[in-house]
């Protein structure tokens, strides 16, 4: 299923990737806000090719251009007793604060919330060392 939204001029090249926040009230009376808040609110996306169709916008000083988009895939630590391939899962999010760990930005990835939903597409095979003794698992989250 092809995305389609609008990113500003500025940050519209392939590959550009970006967490889609949630509406904004400036946005309320705009003619293409349908095309813009269609998105998932906090999921990370990957522009895959830019339209030649071009709006003005209230955030935007340039403007915005149309493209397509993907959802990002995140790579996740989750609790092994839930790393089941095809499952959903609810995301929580780790209460480590360990920001040295080199596992830091897995257990609290860009684009994961507390209560989030994701469907677990694969799962690494091995466990991970959790500096707190947690039993982890590597997993891809769509």
């Amino acid at each position: 299923m092809v995305l389609v939204t609008v990113v500003g001029k500025k940050q519209c090249k392939e590959g550009f990737e970006f967490v889609f926040g949630g509406p904004l009230a400036e946005c309320r009376d705009c003619k293409v806000r349908n095309v813009c808040f269609h998105l998932e609110e906090n999921r990370r996306y990957r522009v895959k090719s830019i339209r030649d169709v071009q709006h003005e916008c209230r955030i935007h000083e340039e403007g915005v251009r149309v493209v397509e988009v993907e959802k990002i895939p995140l790579r996740a630590m989750i609790p092994a007793k839930a790393a089941l391939e095809g499952a959903m899962l609810t995301f929580e999010e780790s209460e480590c604060r360990s920001l040295s760990c080199p596992n830091y930005r897995m257990c609290k990835p860009l684009g994961a919330l507390e209560g989030m939903r994701f469907k677990i597409a694969s799962v690494e095979n091995a466990e991970v060392q959790c500096e707190k003794g947690e039993r982890l698992r590597v997993a891809l989250l769509e």
